[in-house]
């Protein structure tokens, strides 16, 4: 089976020591493409770096709302510069945090909009992070009609999931649904449309029910895929055909 990690922060510190091990590991497990999305201005010269290192890997360049101390009003035109420069598969992560109370909301939407906005210009998907926030990122993205992209660690409802759908928005589903009491994620996982489904790690965080407590890796992806189609009641092969024909689609393989 071939595997695609939409979401998976390889170029994290975590994955220094033993990032080529961890890459082979992956491989081993069909997880043969990964997504990777930047956080801050500063770290994308080292995404670059480590993508250019090992095969399958794909930068995203992007402002991490929860990084927001570290932005600066000129990231936005430098990030589309590094765009313009290094085209890359997507715009991102980028989003908002409602759930860090210190993350001043207005000024997360600024550094979000300007994301949006480059998206829609370059005419790439967006990487988004929503947490207790998709109402409000729902909003911002129906202010520039057509974009496309994916929430990534869904965590919202199932209307928010129809909203994000007719939106054109694929929902990245990952470790979290692999604890027995994630009910309400787990019914939005059985029920929703194939084609809006994408499997992730978020390596090296959210680790799954397996191994609560330790650093994830995009290998782990395999367990997500066992619980989805459980869930589904159809083949995992099944599902990991459609995932990785989904991902292919948003990010333009």
């Amino acid at each position: 089976m071939r595997l695609i990690d939409s979401h998976s922060h390889f170029d994290a510190a975590e994955f220094d020591a033993d990032r080529i091990a961890v890459h082979a590991r992956a491989l081993a497990a069909g997880v043969d493409t990964q997504i990777v999305p930047a956080v801050d201005a500063a770290g994308w010269p080292k995404l670059k770096a480590v993508c250019a290192q090992l095969p399958g890997l794909h930068p995203a360049y992007g402002l991490h709302p929860m990084y927001l101390d570290a932005h600066r009003p000129e990231h936005l035109q430098e990030l589309r510069d590094w765009i313009e420069r290094e085209r890359p598969v997507a715009v991102g992560e980028c989003g908002l945090d409602y759930f860090v109370e210190e993350l001043d909301p207005a000024r997360q939407q600024h550094y979000f909009d300007g994301q949006l906005a480059l998206a829609a210009e370059f005419d790439l998907p967006v990487i988004v992070h929503a947490r207790r926030a998709v109402d409000a990122v729902i909003a911002a993205i129906r202010r520039f009609p057509g974009l496309r992209g994916v929430v990534h660690s869904f965590s919202g409802s199932a209307e928010q999931a129809a909203q994000l759908h007719r939106l054109g928005f694929l929902l990245g589903i990952g470790g979290p649904v692999t604890y027995e009491r994630a009910n309400r994620l787990r019914g939005i996982v059985a029920a929703m449309p194939l084609e809006q489904l994408l499997l992730e790690t978020d390596s090296p965080d959210q680790p799954g029910a397996a191994h609560r407590g330790e650093r994830n890796e995009p290998a782990h992806l395999r367990e997500a895929l066992d619980i989805v189609a459980t869930l589904r009641q159809v083949p995992r092969e099944e599902i990991a055909a459609a995932t990785s024909a989904n991902a292919q689609r948003l990010f333009g393989f």
